[in-house]
């Protein structure tokens, strides 16, 4: 900048920057406009790109969930971002960015279209992201608007039955995470550096100590605005799970795409009665570390009556009064409870677990128990399931014990039982086979409410 200054060329400069300012929001411009969307009965398509064009496509039938992100800076201009989740891997479509007070009403009709709603005068029309902007900009009150949506919750209490909505309070959630195995870690790695001080320079521990704190506080600081405000509940779309403090997020998952449950409690939150629920879903089966937890993380701690309900959400055949037992017996109970559990000679190999280790079976799912120290319960769908696996090496051979393997899409859950007696492993495997076959042949999830018939809505546009 000195050698600009000396020559007298700060004009010029001046000019470059503005110019190559002034082309950066040109390119976005023609991008932006260039950006357009189709729904049809078959397919969402999103059409992009200005020297290179991109085309893809998300069939209906295979949307996983709906994914709408509103990045803080975002919502100062009203602006939102959809992703829809498809089978696959990397197999997702992006809309962005639309209009923040257009998103939901897109979302629902893109749900409308999946459950196989039939709506008489309904076809699939096209528009584009600059049409959907101009329409939530032209509309009066924009500051107040703004404000609004800023300062409104992030689940709209009309969209939600009251009696299906779990929420996490602050003070659960900042606790949950100060007793976290990630504290755990931290403390010991303090503890050990303290313990070195001895015959280590003050200082060169003190360089050692401050970067790791403060890379903790950013930790707990990102875990904390991530997951403020999460809320869980039931709504006409779906499932429907939001969250964010400053950039708001909220899934909504329609019926028959979860894979794989499981209800884990970590020794530290025993006192307090606090589980985690994570599930494995399609379209981010692959996905692993912080950038998919959001996705596969349903519950980052509640209690046992949070747990009942979400279960409830995700599979309502769990909450009948058998279901619900059992359900209560695997979160809780150390043995038996209506669980098939392991033989005591299992315990050379699970000398903790071993009485806890067991299954139960109802109409539309199977449920795994296991764990001492950390507790969990394991629930598969049995129209999710791909395939059945038992193992056993030659330990388990000379016990007569054997593993028991439930195969469902990658994910955090791995559902399986460690131990279990050898002939008992062999009538699940004949039983929960078969079973999963009438499960999987008398699945509509797809096409969830296709049998319902929707008046024509009154619009003077298609999206």
């Amino acid at each position: 900048m000195a050698l600009v200054y000396d020559h007298g060329q700060t004009g010029i400069a001046l000019l470059i920057i503005a110019g190559v300012l002034v082309l950066s929001i040109a390119a976005f411009a023609v991008a932006w406009r260039m950006h357009s969307f189709r729904i049809s009965d078959e397919a969402v398509e999103v059409r992009n790109g200005v020297l290179f064009r991109h085309n893809r496509q998300a069939r209906l039938d295979r949307i996983q969930s709906i994914h709408i992100t509103r990045p803080f800076f975002a919502r100062l201009f009203g602006a939102a971002k959809i992703e829809l989740s498809v089978a696959g891997q990397d197999a997702k479509v992006d809309l962005a960015y639309l209009g923040s007070g257009q998103v939901d009403e897109l979302r629902r009709e893109i749900l409308r279209r999946a459950s196989g709603v039939q709506a008489p005068g309904s076809p699939g029309g096209s528009t584009s992201s600059r049409d959907v902007a101009d329409e939530a900009t032209a509309q009066p009150g924009l500051v107040n608007r703004r404000l609004q949506e800023l300062l409104a919750p992030e689940l709209d209490p009309a969209e939600a039955m009251a009696e299906s909505v779990v929420k996490i309070t602050p003070l659960r959630l900042i606790g949950s995470l100060v007793l976290s195995e990630f504290t755990v870690f931290l403390l010991l790695v303090v503890a050990a550096l303290i313990v070195s001080s001895s015959w280590v320079h003050h200082a060169f521990i003190l360089v050692l100590l401050l970067p790791s704190l403060l890379g903790s506080l950013g930790f707990y600081v990102r875990r904390f605005t991530k997951s403020a405000r999460y809320s869980i509940a039931a709504t006409p779309d779906g499932v429907r799970i939001g969250f964010g403090l400053l950039t708001t997020s909220n899934d909504t998952l329609p019926p028959g795409r979860i894979h794989a449950i499981e209800v884990t409690q970590p020794l530290l939150w025993r006192p307090f009665g606090w589980w985690m629920i994570r599930i494995n879903r399609a379209g981010h089966a692959s996905s692993h570390g912080s950038a998919s937890q959001h996705h596969t993380l349903l519950l980052p701690v509640g209690r046992q009556a949070d747990v009942d309900k979400v279960l409830g959400l995700l599979l309502p055949g769990l909450t009948g009064a058998e279901t619900q037992h059992l359900v209560v017996a695997g979160l809780s109970a150390s043995h038996g409870a209506g669980f098939t559990g392991a033989p005591g000679r299992a315990i050379v190999l699970r000398p903790f677990s071993w009485r806890r280790t067991g299954y139960a079976t109802t109409a539309d799912a199977v449920l795994l128990r296991s764990g001492f120290f950390w507790r969990r319960l394991m629930v598969v769908p049995l129209a999710r399931m791909q395939s059945l696996h038992v193992a056993q090496g030659p330990v388990r051979r000379m016990l007569g014990l054997a593993a028991l393997h439930f195969i469902t899409i990658a994910g955090p859950v791995r559902a399986s039982l460690g131990v279990i007696d050898r002939g008992l492993a062999v009538a699940a495997f004949e039983s929960l086979s078969a079973a999963a076959i009438v499960a999987a042949a008398a699945d509509s999830s797809h096409r969830w409410a296709a049998a319902t018939v929707l008046p024509a809505r009154r619009t003077g546009r298609h999206v």
